[in-house]
């Protein structure tokens, strides 16, 4: 990755301030819970298989998910035999989490953040990060995750990417632009903001993956994904209301046998 390229210091700071007069970041999904349930995607067992390899991790391994949400990377975790500390702020989100996955072995959350995460130092094998790093301050982050990680622990930082220039996302980044305002703008600049990742490993080598993962959704679940969005307008708005019904009309327009692919 290259280390050339200096990140805006201001794309966090903007973010932060546009969602702190609704309780801050820790807040952001509280309403939003169960549309984030209906609808995010899942992770694809080929990442799972990279990251049992590349960071040589036995069954039994501890692995502690930073932002955790509803539980959907802890899962998938979990199948593999690691055991599993889901780190998440918002208490709705982890509640979400805590039912999905109650009597799983390995299983476990607590309240906490990136920036203050109450494990004991030395205690874990790898750190995730699924699509959560943007909301992050990388220093504090960084500071932390070395103090929890053991000598040889690793971290690995994961996005659900979508394919931007496919028709359907056109058409959403369209009604998202439309709808979204400032908050909408701030995270697509922050989320641009990869170098940020440079910063946050510094020195160290970072191995890349990708791989094509689909996610066909049925029309109440692309709704779902839309209004699981931080900054689409709530459902009982009127705004919202809009929202819904163009979401319907794209998914009429994009649909092939009963379902779109996110």
């Amino acid at each position: 990755m290259a280390t050339d390229i200096h990140p805006d210091p201001d794309t966090g700071a903007r973010l932060h301030s546009l969602y702190a007069p609704e309780g801050g970041t820790r807040s952001i999904f509280s309403s939003r819970v169960a549309d984030y349930v209906a609808s995010r995607p899942h992770y694809p067992s080929a990442m799972f298989d990279a990251l049992a390899a590349t960071c040589g991790l036995a069954p039994g391994a501890t692995v502690a998910d930073i932002g955790a949400g509803t539980g959907l990377l802890t899962r998938g975790l979990l199948r593999r035999g690691y055991r599993v500390i889901a780190v998440e702020p918002n208490p709705k989100m982890r509640a979400a989490a805590d039912e999905l996955l109650r009597g799983v072995e390995g299983y476990r959350s607590v309240n906490g953040s990136a920036e203050a995460i109450p494990l004991e130092s030395d205690s874990v094998d790898l750190v995730t990060v699924a699509q959560a790093f943007h909301w992050f301050d990388v220093d504090r982050a960084r500071a932390e995750f070395l103090r929890i990680l053991t000598l040889q622990g690793q971290v690995a930082v994961i996005w659900n990417d979508r394919v931007v220039e496919d028709p359907l996302h056109v058409a959403f980044d369209e009604l998202a632009d439309k709808y979204g305002g400032a908050k909408r703008a701030a995270l697509v600049a922050r989320e641009k903001d990869r170098a940020d990742v440079s910063r946050f490993f510094g020195e160290t080598q970072l191995q890349e993956f990708c791989w094509p993962h689909a996610h066909d959704l049925a029309e109440e679940g692309f709704e779902a994904l839309v209004f699981s969005r931080s900054y689409i307008p709530g459902r009982p708005t009127s705004e919202g209301k809009e929202v819904a019904n163009q979401v319907r009309e794209l998914f009429r327009r994009f649909a092939v046998d009963g379902t779109v692919q996110n």
